[in-house]
């Protein structure tokens, strides 16, 4: 091993620098922390940003300071729900459906069979002729009459047959009308055996409760349909906070045993009773934008912005720490393979659903692509790159 001598003035030097500069760190932690804290940009190379999955997202104006916090559920007004029912009992031949298919209105979701439908028909083109043949009799009896060579009760007879087939013929024309049968084509021996059950609304299925082969009666049920284009939110308020609660505030809400995206609504009706037996009025809110990931029943946690001021809003995950102080590291630019970004010091403000109000002592870009995704990444590179130098 080699021996390295130090002469003594040598030692003297570094020892008077020491002494002479009032600026050096005492130790080496304190060394660090302070070249850290001058630090204010970092990059990564592409493969970098690809391995950690690095996201941007905009800085958003949120109101997180004067909100009330409710619960509330999703639910789908009675009008844009259906129960497909078959208008005539008989047993499933086909079934054209499974949960989760979107359907339109007037598409065939299912085809019944029943052989009372043929009677039925039958029935229809046996009171036509005997129609017929009552109103030739009825022709002739008043003909008879007119030249008093007949009875008037024979044509009072005629007329009253006459009179009973017609009604039959019309009853008998509005069912298998209901029924999506045209009486013409009965007429003209197009006699049908099965039944096609459309969707009366556009809309997901999302129950079906029958099986080919399966008989069914008018009144069961073979499957739902729910159209979420009117999604709405039921929201308890309670006592205490109901005079702060007024149409047309916006609502921030995420799903309960789904936090990780949140949808925005607006108030559009508040009830004038309590729920049942608690102390809670239901307010209504209307669902804006995309729907996706939404169903009739889920449970929510929202939000209701009641004040006016809107601040500077970006996702938790987005806030980093050290040594006290809190940063954002925002996107500004790239260089080659390189792409850097500044790091910049906030102040974290409220925090709710997920969202934390931002502060900082310089503007904020316009239109800044945030680091939402692997900032806690850049930060742990920043120090390392520190420490290298």
């Amino acid at each position: 091993m080699k021996k390295i001598l130090v002469s003594p003035m040598f030692l003297g030097l570094i020892l008077l620098f020491s002494c002479n500069n009032d600026k050096t760190p005492e130790n080496k932690e304190d060394s660090e922390q302070n070249a850290v804290a001058n630090l204010t940009t970092v990059s990564l190379n592409k493969e970098q940003i690809k391995t950690i999955g690095l996201q941007y997202g905009p800085i958003e104006k949120k109101d997180l300071s004067t909100t009330v916090k409710v619960n509330g559920i999703l639910n789908v007004p009675n009008q844009n729900k259906a129960t497909i029912t078959s208008l005539f009992p008989g047993t499933i031949r086909s079934l054209n459906i499974q949960p989760g298919n979107m359907v339109r209105k007037g598409q065939v979701l299912a085809v019944i069979v029943n052989p009372e439908l043929v009677q039925l028909q039958q029935q229809y083109l046996s009171v036509n002729t005997k129609l017929n043949l009552a109103e030739l009799e009825y022709e002739r009896q008043k003909t008879l009459v007119e030249g008093n060579a007949g009875a008037r009760k024979y044509l009072q007879q005629a007329e009253t047959e006459l009179k009973n087939l017609q009604a039959e013929k019309a009853g008998l024309e509005k069912q298998l009308s209901t029924l999506g049968i045209s009486p013409a084509k009965i007429s003209m021996g197009n006699i049908i055996s099965s039944l096609p059950v459309t969707s009366p609304i556009d809309g997901t299925v999302s129950k079906v409760n029958a099986q080919i082969g399966t008989f069914v009666d008018a009144s069961a049920a073979i499957a739902e349909v729910v159209n979420n284009s009117q999604l709405h939110l039921d929201l308890f308020i309670y006592e205490k906070d109901l005079p702060k609660v007024k149409d047309g505030q916006t609502i921030h809400f995420t799903l309960t045993n789904n936090p990780g995206k949140e949808y925005d609504a607006t108030i559009y009706s508040i009830g004038t009773s309590f729920e049942d037996e608690s102390k809670a009025i239901v307010a209504h809110a209307m669902v804006k934008g995309d729907k996706a990931g939404l169903i009739d029943g889920m449970n929510v946690t929202a939000v209701i912005s009641i004040g006016t001021a809107l601040s500077d809003a970006i996702p938790d995950e987005a806030i980093v720490s050290n040594l006290g102080k809190d940063y954002i590291f925002i996107y500004t630019g790239e260089k080659g393979d390189e792409i850097f970004y500044k790091r910049i010091e906030v102040i974290k403000g409220p925090t709710d659903l997920g969202y934390s109000e931002v502060k900082s002592l310089e503007k904020f870009p316009e239109d800044a692509r945030v680091v939402v995704k692997g900032a806690y990444f850049l930060l742990a590179k920043m120090i390392n790159t520190d420490e290298e130098e």
